[in-house]
């Protein structure tokens, strides 16, 4: 008899390897890369610049997909990704990432974001993870480096937000339009803390363990504030800014942070993460909606932006299987069912492939947004369905 797991499993898999991956394997330049950016109608943008965050997440995904499923046209793919990342994004002569380049590969943005830095580590890590290329570990090496080099805040602990192309200061470092101009953000170290786990599981050297524990405690004792949402902005000696709470954000950093404190194989370190990730993952879920969906936010002035977002409903879905496994928190396989329900009835294109951005409060979907872009990326949605086959 066919049990909810295993219609979840199967549903589940089926999006992966009949509607998000196929969408983006006709993005293939074949001249090298992937294009920039197709628009909610489908239509595709080949002379779009291509950002960075964009083409790194591509790396990943085809990778981790392949570790998982072992389809060889998805370690092509990968390394058709890794090779113009390579050869366009790196900064060959300082060091680093770019954040945007053109559909040539002509430098446009050349300011070092952490943000960049992170996903470039994390996809090229997890890379070799699955195929043995040394070349990716090699990079992702490298490019720790430079994060701990240029980035690292010596005296107050944790990470600058963004440097200039040689690594001198820079007066906006600000992530994107959506976020404000601070010298440490939650979102950059959230993920150079995923990068780092991705990393020490295929390199454990001692420097980075250290690096890792420290953004550990960051986490749990600085950007996690008392009531267990998470404090988004920082000036550089950790005064909060005012900022609005991320749901998605918080469900997210919940089981991400209890993932790194697992690659570090430390049974005390775990105990110390694991109230901090459950307190973490149930603020998160305040910002549930009656249809099993997560809002997106809740600005400063207390009003709320119930527009749900296509990387919020897939991390809720992950963050509540983590809360059902890893803390026996019993609703949390409900509510990830629930999430799962209201993403392929509303934010799945059955038709043209991959999901949309978002569904407006209104139920409408957000047509202003694009399918693919500079942050319209297969990481969440494969991530998710990763997670969902190998949690269960």
């Amino acid at each position: 008899m066919e049990t909810k797991t295993d219609l979840f499993l199967m549903e589940v898999r089926d999006n992966l390897t009949s509607n998000i991956l196929p969408f983006w394997l006709k993005l293939k330049d074949p001249r090298g890369g992937f294009y920039g950016e197709v628009s909610a109608d489908g239509s595709v943008f080949y002379d779009a610049p291509r950002g960075v965050i964009l083409n790194a997440r591509l790396i990943w995904s085809f990778a981790a997909a392949y570790g998982a499923l072992q389809n060889t046209e998805y370690l092509v793919a990968a390394m058709h990704a890794r090779d113009w990342f390579l050869d366009h994004f790196c900064d060959h002569k300082n060091g680093g990432v770019y954040w945007s380049v053109t559909a040539e590969g002509e430098r446009l943005d050349t300011k070092k974001q952490l943000y960049a830095q992170g996903f470039a580590i994390y996809a090229l890590a997890e890379l070799y993870r699955v195929s043995g290329d040394e070349e990716s570990l090699k990079n992702a090496i490298n490019l720790y480096r430079v994060v701990e080099t240029y980035f690292k805040d010596t005296v107050n602990g944790g990470y600058i937000e963004a440097l200039a192309r040689d690594f001198s200061p820079l007066e906006d470092m600000s992530l994107s339009a959506h976020d404000i101009n601070a010298d440490k953000t939650m979102n950059s170290h959230l993920h150079i803390l995923e990068a780092y786990s991705n990393l020490y599981q295929v390199w454990p050297d001692e420097g980075l363990k250290a690096a890792l524990e420290a953004l550990l405690e960051i986490m749990g004792t600085r950007i996690m504030g008392p009531d267990g949402h998470l404090q988004l902005y920082f000036k550089k000696d950790w005064t909060v800014l005012p900022g609005a709470v991320s749901y998605g954000h918080d469900i997210e950093t919940s089981w991400l942070l209890l993932e790194a404190a697992f690659a570090l194989r430390d049974a005390d370190l775990v105990n110390r993460v694991r109230p901090w990730a459950a307190r973490i993952g149930q603020a998160g879920n305040e910002g549930l909606l009656p249809d099993g969906s997560l809002r997106y936010e809740k600005l400063p002035d207390g009003h709320c932006d119930d527009s749900r977002q296509w990387w919020v409903q897939a991390e809720t879905v992950v963050g509540n299987l983590w809360l059902w496994k890893y803390h026996a928190e019993a609703r949390g396989w409900d509510r990830a069912l629930g999430a799962w329900s209201y993403i392929k009835d509303h934010l799945v294109d059955p038709l043209s492939g991959e999901w949309w951005w978002a569904i407006l409060p209104d139920g409408s979907r957000d047509a202003s947004q694009p399918k693919a872009g500079f942050w319209k990326c297969p990481y969440h949605n494969t991530r998710m369905c990763l997670q969902v086959l190998s949690v269960l």
